[in-house]
């Protein structure tokens, strides 16, 4: 089963200074209308930076409905070993919803 994390949950470890990685594996286009920050991967380019994803920490992958980052996700654990690896539930669609709506939805 792949492990969740809510907007109110991510923001709180922003805000404690949890060492973790953000991925954002959403369309350029997309990036530049809205984000959350952390490193931008687009989905089609992630088997190329496997490379940089952090296999001693926590890695969080979002994307605009929880969608794309949970195949991601769902392909890294399969193919690549990942046990570490965390989807934000609902993506940058829930982020705007639950913890900052200034955040533009699309």
């Amino acid at each position: 089963m792949m492990k969740e994390i809510t907007g109110p949950e991510l923001k709180a470890k922003m805000e404690s200074g949890d060492d973790f990685q953000l991925i954002d594996v959403r369309e350029d286009n997309e990036r530049e209308f809205t984000n959350i920050g952390g490193e931008h991967i687009p989905m089609g380019k992630i088997m190329n930076n496997i490379d940089k994803l952090s296999r001693d920490k926590e890695v969080i992958i979002y994307c605009r409905s929880g969608g794309r980052s949970g195949q991601v996700i769902s392909f890294l654990e399969a193919n690549h070993g990942f046990t570490n690896l965390i989807n934000l539930k609902g993506g940058i669609l829930a982020w705007s919803d639950q913890v900052d709506s200034s955040i533009k939805k699309y």
